[in-house]
């Protein structure tokens, strides 16, 4: 039986108004904390094989039994159009051998960033960004894949303001390995910035710029959709952390992965530690004695690597263990850009129970300096992350 997977429309290139410039101002700006929306989940129980739990099902109940709480209206149709695309880019990933979608982009473009951008990253940009901008509730649209962040045209203009990475983990399509989607949802920010940056950009782009660069508290729904041996999409609201599986029969995200939460230890470390020698001395000994047993657990633990952030998260999210891509002494921001990846995995990872920090404060409280600013993360279960923290503080 052939896998029912909807088809999304990529028109050659939507219309956008222009882009926007990058930085915020360089004097502090408090960014105004997004209205409250933590929704319970479904109180009515299910039946997985007569009555399964879709994504759709599993957000209008959400909606139903939460009325008092704001946007949940808008949540539905915004999450309706996020996981089309996401079955769209699922896809696209799983034929991309046999569609002649793997290796670089024939025109040789590059990113913001200055990496060289894969067929897989442009088309599920464009999969991605359609979605968004056709689903009428976006008023500015972030990718990490652009320059610069984007007002949606007014016909289309919703509330909203996301941020995503389109396909993370794309260097390792053309070997197979587990690739993903990560996205995080604002709610507009009406306030205003200072006059002095008033005199240099007009009103629009000074909307879109503040509207963009808020604190990963201010988020009010992040997820990540994984492309592996099965397609599945993690997703908060603020109330905790499910995973929905995409099933191929009827072609819907199912629940599976009721109110996930983090072991509070685990037993496996993932850091690339080939960078190990330009480490600051803390982190060094840190792994050090994860791999002695010389540690709080008295545990000996096991290293595990795949060099994709949503695959790397996702196995921590279930079994535990602690996840870092720190800053170094060739980075000292590390490589993770905070809108796009750090702040939506913390947003999860908080949620299911564990910490994620910079190794210096929390991720979600840092207000950005730009759209493509990087930071150091390490993340994971409570107690092996704070262990570290305790060893930072001890350094001081």
């Amino acid at each position: 039986m052939t896998a029912f997977i909807p088809a999304l429309a990529v028109p050659a290139r939507p219309t956008l108004s222009r882009p926007l410039t990058q930085r915020r101002p360089a004097h502090n700006v408090r960014a105004r904390r997004a209205p409250a929306m933590v929704a319970a989940p479904p109180s009515t129980p299910v039946h997985s094989d007569t009555s399964p739990m879709t994504l759709t099902r599993y957000m209008i109940q959400v909606a139903m039994d939460n009325t008092d709480l704001e946007h949940m209206q808008d949540m539905q149709s915004l999450m309706s159009s996020i996981q089309l695309a996401c079955k769209k880019i699922a896809s696209l990933v799983q034929r991309a051998g046999i569609t002649n979608l793997t290796g670089y982009e024939d025109s040789g473009s590059i990113n913001v960033q200055g990496e060289e951008q894969k067929k897989l990253d442009v088309l599920s940009n464009e999969v991605l960004k359609n979605a968004l901008r056709y689903s009428g509730k976006m008023g500015v649209i972030a990718s990490e894949e652009e320059d610069e962040p984007v007002m949606v045209d007014e016909v289309y203009s919703g509330n909203y303001v996301a941020v995503f990475d389109p396909l993370d983990g794309s260097s390792n399509i053309d070997a197979g390995i587990a690739t993903g989607t990560i996205f995080g949802i604002f709610v507009q920010n009406t306030g205003c910035l200072a006059s002095d940056w008033e005199s240099k950009i007009d009103e629009t782009e000074l909307t879109c710029l503040y509207n963009t660069m808020q604190p990963g508290a201010n988020l009010v729904a992040a997820g990540y959709c994984m492309y592996s041996s099965s397609v599945m999409m993690v997703l908060t609201t603020g109330h905790g952390v499910n995973g929905f599986t995409l099933d191929p029969q009827i072609g819907e995200f199912v629940l599976t992965h009721p109110q996930i939460t983090i072991p509070s230890r685990g037993k496996i470390y993932s850091f690339n530690e080939a960078n190990s020698p330009q480490w600051d001395p803390v982190l060094r000994d840190y792994v050090e004695k994860l791999k002695t047993g010389d540690n709080r657990a008295g545990v000996k633990y096991s290293s595990r690597y795949i060099g994709s952030l949503v695959a790397d998260v996702h196995r921590t999210l279930l079994y535990g263990g602690v996840f870092g891509y720190p800053g170094d002494q060739k980075n000292p921001n590390g490589k993770l850009r905070l809108l796009y990846e750090c702040a939506p995995m913390s947003f999860i990872v908080e949620q299911a129970g564990g910490i994620a920090t910079t190794g210096k404060e929390r991720v979600m409280d840092v207000i950005p300096d730009a759209v493509h600013q990087r930071m150091p993360l390490i993340i994971g279960s409570k107690d092996d992350v704070q262990e570290l923290l305790d060893m930072y503080a001890g350094d001081k």
